[in-house]
């Protein structure tokens, strides 16, 4: 029998299979791709809300327990990744329209498939799961002050413009919003807990779908600008190759158990493409077609780079004790 268990365990090739689908379709027929852009928000607003839905944010209390993990992930993500990805830009320099796609990219951890990637790698998923809140909190109210930090002014200027605030209104605040609703009515309600297994449900099939009307509709574009995405690809590749070890110091200071420092681990190297990706396809139009390309390049070369990750972590980089 086909469980919802066994589908996530399995949701890295559905993805790699969602990939290759979309980029068959946006090559090989570009009216396709080129038609399947207006389905990409709608999309995106689906699969945020389901995302949304099963992160425990009624449950903030619990995960604010563990402090020593939240922390470290905080630390990792919010200190260490911000200084890499600048070390990393000032060592491969972009211009500015790609920077904001890296900077969108690199300097927001994921909440979503990093759980189960860091259950296969044998972390501690329930301590990842129930930091989720917390991430997408503090990633969301940082995220203009790195963009101001490492950009300056005209990423500043960028940001102000009218679609970026509706995208982030319509695909982040309002799914959020919804999902936040979906816990509290069905809480502790008769047919509450049906209704929750059934977003849950949604996030692999609704990512797999999202990915390949992303890329159907992107595909073009990344083909059209491979010398930009040839400089970035280095930035992408050494970053995943560093974190782990550098997450792996961080670990150790603060003395995390084992489990706890497999999730720091895979947090510190998984990012949030397919949330930040909306609020570039929102840039002024110069910026977002490059933007977007270089996110969805990211999530390509970040796919692969969890297959790997999943091996080596618990192998190589942080053994049973």
């Amino acid at each position: 029998m086909f469980t919802r268990e066994t589908m996530e365990k399995q949701q890295t090739w559905f993805y790699v299979v969602a990939l290759f689908v979309g980029a068959a379709i946006g090559l090989g027929t570009p009216e396709w791709g080129a038609a399947l852009h207006y389905t990409v928000s709608p999309v995106l607003a689906i699969l945020l809300y389901s995302m949304f839905a099963q992160i425990p944010f009624l449950q903030l209390k619990e995960s604010l327990s563990n402090l020593r993990f939240i922390v470290t992930l905080l630390v990792a993500n919010f200190i260490v990744v911000p200084v890499v990805v600048w070390l990393l830009t000032l060592a491969f320099p972009q211009p500015p329209a790609v920077l904001i796609g890296v900077y969108l990219v690199l300097l927001t951890p994921c909440i979503d498939y990093v759980i189960v990637f860091t259950q296969l790698g044998r972390g501690n998923e329930r301590l990842m799961l129930a930091a989720t809140p917390i991430l997408f909190v503090i990633q969301m109210v940082l995220l203009p002050v790195y963009l101001w930090l490492f950009i300056g002014k005209e990423a500043a200027q960028v940001m102000q413009v009218g679609p970026f605030v509706e995208a982030f209104l319509f695909l982040i605040v309002i799914p959020l919003l919804l999902a936040i609703l979906t816990q509290v009515v069905t809480k502790g309600k008769a047919g509450g807990e049906r209704v929750m297994n059934a977003t849950a449900w949604l996030p692999v099939p609704m990512m797999a779908l999202a990915l390949i009307v992303v890329v159907a509709s992107q595909i073009g574009k990344v083909y059209n600008d491979f010398a930009v995405i040839v400089d970035v690809l280095p930035i992408y590749i050494i970053f995943l190759v560093v974190m782990p070890f550098i997450s792996r110091i961080v670990v150790a200071l603060f003395r995390l158990d084992t489990g706890a420092g497999r999730a720091v681990i895979f947090s510190a190297g998984t990012r949030n493409s397919l949330v930040v990706l909306p609020l570039a396809l929102a840039l002024p139009q110069e910026w977002a077609t490059i933007a977007a390309a270089v996110i969805v390049t990211q999530t390509i070369v970040e796919l692969a780079g969890e297959l790997i990750y999943i091996r080596i972590v618990p192998a190589v980089i942080l053994r049973d004790r």
